[in-house]
């Protein structure tokens, strides 16, 4: 064997300094377990019990947007006013959630959908109007009244 290269490699398999035992592989902790254990003590400390068959949480935020769990993980202390709510959250527009989201509207929340109502009125009339002036172009304007015409052909 080549000296440099055996030096090389027991260069690179010491993990410690001069003196410790060289291991071949180092092993990488998992830190996704522990965080939900913490997480679980910290639901004990607070006392708060799971709630079942939550399908759907939305949390409405200040710019109109929502922040959507589907089939989230929720548990509760309602002597504490605390909610724990854990689970895929996603950003949504509120335009996505509208149909089935009508009945969790606030007061907050439906002046931002009436906002949103307005803008999408103003632009589907501007495309109205767009296409009313397309159909303009193959008929010729009115520049004659028809009634006085019709009058004078009488008298």
């Amino acid at each position: 064997m080549n000296a440099e290269k055996l030096a090389k490699l027991q260069a690179s398999v010491r993990i410690g300094g001069k003196g410790t035992p060289r291991r071949k592989v180092k092993k990488v902790q998992k830190s996704a377990g522990t965080d939900d254990k913490k997480l679980q003590s910290q639901l004990k400390k607070l006392s708060v019990q799971p709630i079942s068959s939550i399908e759907e949480v939305n949390m409405f935020k200040t710019d109109g947007t929502v922040i959507h769990f589907n089939q989230p993980k929720v548990h509760a202390s309602i002597a504490a006013n605390t909610f724990v709510i854990y689970g895929q959250g996603e950003d949504k527009d509120l335009t996505e959630l509208v149909p089935g989201i009508l009945n969790q509207l606030g007061p907050d929340s439906l002046t931002s959908l009436r906002k949103l109502a307005e803008s999408y009125q103003a632009a589907h009339a501007g495309h109205k109007h767009a296409k009313e002036d397309e159909g303009d172009d193959d008929v010729p304007d009115l520049v004659e009244n028809f009634d006085q015409a019709a009058e004078e052909v009488k008298a």
